[in-house]
């Protein structure tokens, strides 16, 4: 979180964290598409040939003023895949909160396994406590027929004490609500 108190504005980065494929840009699409555009900025993607995320996206939300400064959130999410694990250290840089945006399939269960594990080692590489800091767990594609209840995908990632939210991106199911928590979270903070 950084204050620029010149311009009495509130600086939130909010990053979107997950394995390969499980939704993490189709969040920030279906937050785009919801919000009013004075309200957010352009939505900023750099993919590869094969339309996945090659370093992060990027938007930015602005908020109504709390205590006299103008929040503005800056969404990121990171690539999933195993060899850009020094971009998503990079992008979790400074973080005040994250989405972990899992795959609800179960035989995605070991990718969002190794994913948390990853988040928690950089976050604690760069001076970070992971448990200290607002969290969500979205649990994604909950339309697929081998989905995992949320409840069991919690505990099988061993975050039974975080915010469980079930969600569908693909058509918005979750995605709000995901967000409004994640954000109310870091205001609680505050």
């Amino acid at each position: 979180m950084f204050i620029n108190w010149k311009m009495r504005e509130l600086q939130v980065k909010l990053v979107y964290y997950g394995p390969p494929l499980s939704g993490k840009t189709t969040n920030l699409e279906q937050v785009h598409l919801r919000l009013p555009a004075e309200r957010r900025s352009d939505l900023v993607s750099v993919k590869t040939r094969e339309d996945r995320t090659l370093f992060f996206d990027f938007m930015q939300l602005e908020l109504n003023e709390i205590n006299g400064l103008q929040p503005k959130f800056k969404l990121y999410t990171v690539p999933g895949q195993v060899y850009y694990a020094a971009t998503r250290k990079l992008v979790l840089k400074d973080v005040d909160g994250v989405v972990f945006v899992a795959d609800s399939s179960i035989q995605r269960l070991a990718a969002n396994r190794r994913a948390m594990m990853d988040m928690w080692q950089q976050l604690q590489e760069l001076g970070r406590s992971p448990r200290d800091m607002p969290f969500v767990l979205q649990c994604n594609k909950q339309d697929v027929k081998d989905a995992v209840a949320p409840a069991l995908l919690a505990r099988f990632l061993q975050v039974e004490s975080a915010t469980v939210i079930p969600a569908v991106a693909m058509s918005g199911l979750g995605i709000t609500e995901t967000l409004k928590c994640a954000i109310n979270q870091v205001i609680a903070r505050l």
